[in-house]
């Protein structure tokens, strides 16, 4: 009996620690998570008393990405939602021309960042590629939005060209980028061409002309537990999906209760992306996922030295054992991490036995230690005066 009720406090007890641990883990991932999140919003003191859909609007906040994540802080889980975007007048349909090598470039205009369009980089050369906008009536507009999927970094540069009533004018000289939303003197134009510039693959999720004579509604739906308070957290600088569970219904308008809540506030714990850890932002680190932090650029072509190719043998120049000379095979004989093919002591017996250097090195030594004792000792005796030599005793 006592072996059994010491049984099943150590089963009680490790449990509990097992649930400890778990609940750290979840804590981690919860922190990772909504570091992504630029902004959010408090929900509390909601006067319900059973579960009720409840709507929020987000009609005045500047967005670029419309993700959201629904924080229980009661329960500390993420709860699901529905994000509803309505035009009411005066949206005008765009039609996106671009050449692309993977995705379609209908893609971008799409209002879903799960999908893309990626162009071709060339091998010893920066990347160009126009992508036009039209439309049947001129827009209005003064803000561009450029989204780029996860670990791509931000075009060299964009110019971008409008087609007004008075002719063909530049509204964005050609410059270099440091964020994802370019604003520029209000235009009225009917065609839009944006030509960037780019030293690494680029992929946009969505390209978003601000169209300022629209007019929409944006509210975000979920459903809310009687005394719980829960933090909205929305406009990540990346793609992040929290974890949920199953959903009701949310699209059905029955039942709906609209509420007011408080300003957005900016989120203390969001972290940049930064995916090398090297202290440079993914948008403008010249080489995402190897960190370099001098941002070196020999080739001054938009890629850092430590991904470029300089030989075009195929291998980033990280991975390559002879970087300046092409050498696919990486055939390394003597193993000293050099290619065969820039290695100029590859046939040197020192190269291949790197021991042999010290052993020479310390014979040397040695036999300096060795003459340096006989010349010591030959020196010592020249010095010394000679010793009596002893007589025969004979008087004479």
């Amino acid at each position: 009996m006592k072996k059994l009720f010491f049984l099943s406090i150590l089963f009680f007890f490790n449990l509990t620690i097992a649930l400890a641990n778990a609940q750290g883990l979840s804590q981690g991932n919860i922190n990772n998570l909504i570091s992504a999140y630029r902004q959010y919003k408090d929900v509390s003191g909601l006067s319900i008393s059973v579960p009720t859909v409840v709507e929020i609007p987000f009609k005045d906040e500047f967005i670029e990405r419309f993700d959201f994540a629904v924080f229980d802080k009661t329960t500390n889980s993420f709860e699901p939602h529905l994000f509803k975007q309505e035009v009411l007048v005066n949206q005008i349909p765009i039609v996106i021309d671009a050449n692309t090598t993977s995705g379609s470039a209908q893609n971008m205009i799409d209002n879903n960042l799960r999908t893309w369009a990626e162009f071709a980089l060339p091998e010893n050369a920066q990347g160009r590629v126009q992508i036009v906008l039209t439309s049947s009536e001129p827009i209005t507009s003064s803000t561009l939005t450029i989204l780029l999927d996860n670990y791509v970094a931000l075009p060299n540069s964009l110019e971008i060209r409008a087609e007004t009533a008075d002719g063909s004018r530049i509204v964005v000289a050609d410059k270099k980028l440091s964020q994802e939303t370019i604003r520029f003197p209000q235009t009225i134009a009917d065609r839009w061409t944006l030509t960037l510039t780019y030293g690494q693959p680029l992929r946009i999720t969505e390209l978003r002309l601000l169209q300022e004579n629209a007019t929409e509604i944006r509210t975000l739906r979920f459903l809310a537990q009687p005394t719980h308070t829960y933090r909205i957290y929305f406009d990540p600088d990346r793609q992040v999906s929290p974890p949920v569970g199953e959903a009701g219904n949310l699209a059905i308008d029955k039942d709906v209760l609209p509420i007011t809540v408080s300003l957005s506030q900016v989120n203390p714990s969001y972290t940049i992306a930064d995916t090398d850890n090297d202290g440079i932002p993914d948008i403008r680190d010249n080489c995402v996922t190897l960190a370099n932090r001098d941002q070196k650029d020999l080739s001054n072509n938009g890629r850092g030295d430590v991904c470029d190719d300089f030989d075009q043998d195929g291998l980033i120049n990280n991975q390559d054992n002879c970087p300046n000379q092409p050498n696919r095979n990486q055939i390394d004989t003597d193993g000293d991490g050099l290619g065969d093919a820039c290695d100029r002591e590859e046939s040197r017996i020192t190269e291949r036995y790197t021991w042999l250097p010290w052993v020479g090195i310390g014979f040397a030594a040695l036999v300096l230690i060795i003459l340096f004792a006989l010349t010591t000792k030959s020196l010592r005796d020249r010095t010394q005066p000679p010793k009596p030599q002893s007589g025969t005793g004979q008087v004479v």
